[in-house]
């Protein structure tokens, strides 16, 4: 049976297709980029959400030096973080990505709100190029591999890495199609509705930082302040969270699975990406709801998943038995 579109994204391309490898022909090549409109503006778009956090961020490191740096800025932070790296994990990447389980409309609706607001764009757009990566992971066509047309030696390595953490968003005049990789998402019409109004909801996640901040303090300074700290420090710091997914788990750390690619697992990042990165163990099991697959490996993400379960709210949650985890330890094959 053909896997649908969405599901065949996930697949090598020869796998994708349902062939059968040994007599049947290479399947007739599909283009699944397309040309990015105002790619121009689409860059600078880009750079802008990309420089403009950073510089921020050293005028709040100065504000902190000088003791302007509040209880309340943190928990600005804190929450706002939580928040839209929940809608990034959770909902763009183990939802809406890998369809690791199910969930009601109003949930799905309120995950994509999340990641938008996490201002990595929008979700059908975000899922479309998650789902071209792990179909060419680390070979050519896939979007943000540190490996992929790298010289040999230390520079080779730097400017692997360099193009996999930024350099990606903005080199190149294509990105994956939606049709070919997201056709669900774009039959939805709430995700649809969502991924129009993108930019809708970029402002409102820097319209409840300052609500938050002014509920905290009772002052519109300390709106402004929560503003600093829960839209740019926040921006700043979950963009290269996830950033790193792309490039340093990658390049570091360890393989625990057979993927076929150079994915890896790296602890001291987990928490910061919310259980992200178990990189390794998502390549090797892309549609498992927890990517920490050991009682130690510490993924907030899987809880928060776990934790729905069993109130109800999710359900058809994917697990991978410790037998599918042994087929795919090394020297098993």
């Amino acid at each position: 049976m053909t896997p649908d579109p969405a599901s065949a994204a996930l697949l090598p391309p020869r796998e994708a297709s349902g062939s059968n490898a040994v007599t049947d022909p290479p399947p007739a090549p599909v283009k699944d980029t397309v040309p990015i409109e105002g790619a121009q503006l689409d860059r600078i778009a880009n750079l802008t959400a990309t420089i403009a956090p950073v510089l921020l961020l050293g005028f709040a490191m100065y504000r902190a030096w000088g003791g302007a740096l509040h209880w309340s800025d943190l928990v600005v932070f804190a929450i706002t973080y939580v928040l839209c790296g929940i809608g990034v994990t959770v909902g763009f990447h183990r939802l809406f990505t890998h369809r690791s389980f199910k969930t009601s409309t109003p949930v799905r609706a309120l995950l994509a709100v999340l990641g938008s607001a996490a201002i990595e764009g929008p979700v059908i757009e975000w899922v479309a190029t998650h789902r071209q990566h792990h179909r060419y992971s680390d070979q050519q066509g896939d979007p943000h591999s540190p490996h992929v047309n790298r010289a040999a030696g230390f520079r080779g390595a730097l400017a692997g890495l360099a193009h996999a953490h930024l350099g990606w968003l903005f080199r190149g005049e294509e990105l994956a199609s939606e049709q070919v990789y997201a056709p669900d998402l774009l039959a939805d019409p709430v995700i649809a509705f969502v991924n129009r109004t993108f930019l809708l909801w970029v402002l409102a996640g820097l319209a409840f930082p300052f609500g938050l901040g002014v509920a905290l303090t009772g002052s519109v300074a300390g709106g402004l302040t929560g503003l600093l700290w829960g839209g740019a420090v926040r921006i700043f710091v979950l963009h290269h969270s996830t950033f790193s997914i792309n490039s340093l788990c990658h390049y570091f750390g360890r393989q625990g699975f057979e993927t076929g690619d150079q994915s890896r697992n790296l602890l001291w990042l987990s928490l910061p990406t919310l259980g992200e990165a178990w990189h390794n163990n998502h390549h090797a099991f892309p549609t498992s709801a927890r990517h920490g697959l050991r009682w130690w490996q510490l993924d907030p993400s899987g809880w928060l998943i776990s934790g729905l379960e069993r109130l109800g709210l999710v359900w058809d949650v994917v697990s991978i038995s410790p037998e599918r985890q042994l087929a795919k330890a090394p020297g098993r094959r």
